[in-house]
């Protein structure tokens, strides 16, 4: 770019910053892929003094890659810029985290974007605070720690009497699934049916590494206990063994859940017993 041209856009960004027009988001937003780093610095300059004006959402969206620029002071204008947005620029912590603990960062940058991170964090927790949650069991209003420790533990909003018993009634379930597993397979695995001790050994004499009734988190808010995870193939293995009305409505959320995170999974049911090795051992191979 010549210098003629990087002026003229360099005036423009400065003019588009002290518009306090709405309608300069297009323009600034534009001028942030500009091939002269002045322009750049200069665009997220522009869109930090325009926070309360232009749309939070797409002007955090055109600051964000920025923080990956290759030049520090395009990098440490835009997270100037992310510190004005609050709340709106949330999802741009990690990064700026990582920024801030690259050791060959300049430490201008550094500056700039430890004052732009504790900004956006208190923000966030102002604007968390100010929401009401109720307690999903019994309704009532809940405290802001009462909401973070129920979330970080259960992802679920609950009080502290409810909590309470909400962990008790998880402990005497993982108490009861623990003593329903009665069934011994060759490798020392405790399983709770005939079926799940077949898939044990399959994949015992196989040599392929599974692990058995552990809870994974594979979808924001949700918790699954499948049978079997094989972590090297990243396959899930459901053997449903019961044919009950409630069992079967189970089964289908538990499916569907896998479907909507695009999981590998196999299904297995009691008819397919005779034949177990090969039917296991065949969708195995479909999904490699």
């Amino acid at each position: 770019m010549n210098s003629t041209n990087e002026r003229k856009l360099a005036a423009q960004a400065t003019a588009l910053g002290k518009s306090a027009s709405a309608d300069a988001l297009g323009e600034l937003v534009q001028l942030t892929h500009s091939q002269s780093p002045l322009v750049r610095r200069l665009a997220a300059s522009a869109l930090g003094k325009l926070a309360e004006i232009v749309p939070a959402t797409a002007a955090v969206h055109a600051l964000h890659p920025l923080l990956q620029d290759a030049h520090p002071q395009v990098r440490q204008y835009s997270a100037k810029a992310l510190g004005a947005f609050g709340a709106a620029a949330k999802e741009t912590l990690p990064d700026l985290r990582d920024l801030y603990k690259n050791p060959v960062e300049k430490p201008y940058v550094k500056r700039s974007v430890l004052t732009a991170g504790k900004t956006i964090r208190t923000a966030v927790e102002i604007a968390e605070r100010s929401v009401v949650h109720l307690c999903r069991r019994c309704g009532v209003k809940l405290e802001h720690d009462e909401y973070i420790r129920s979330q970080k533990a259960f992802q679920r909003p609950f009080c502290d009497h409810c909590f309470d018993e909400v962990f008790l009634d998880r402990r005497n379930f993982e108490t009861k699934v623990e003593l329903q597993k009665k069934i011994r397979t060759p490798d020392g695995t405790w399983v709770q049916s005939d079926g799940e001790r077949r898939i044990c050994t399959i994949l015992h004499a196989e040599n392929l590494s599974y692990r058995y009734d552990e809870r994974f988190r594979i979808l924001n808010g949700y918790a699954i206990r499948p049978d079997f995870y094989l972590p090297e193939l990243d396959i899930y293995i459901e053997y449903w063994g019961m044919n009950t009305a409630d069992y079967k409505i189970g089964m289908l959320k538990k499916q569907k859940l896998y479907q909507q995170q695009g999981k590998k999974l196999i299904s297995l049911y009691p008819k397919d017993k005779p034949q177990m090795r090969e039917c296991l051992l065949e969708k195995l191979e479909k999904l490699k």
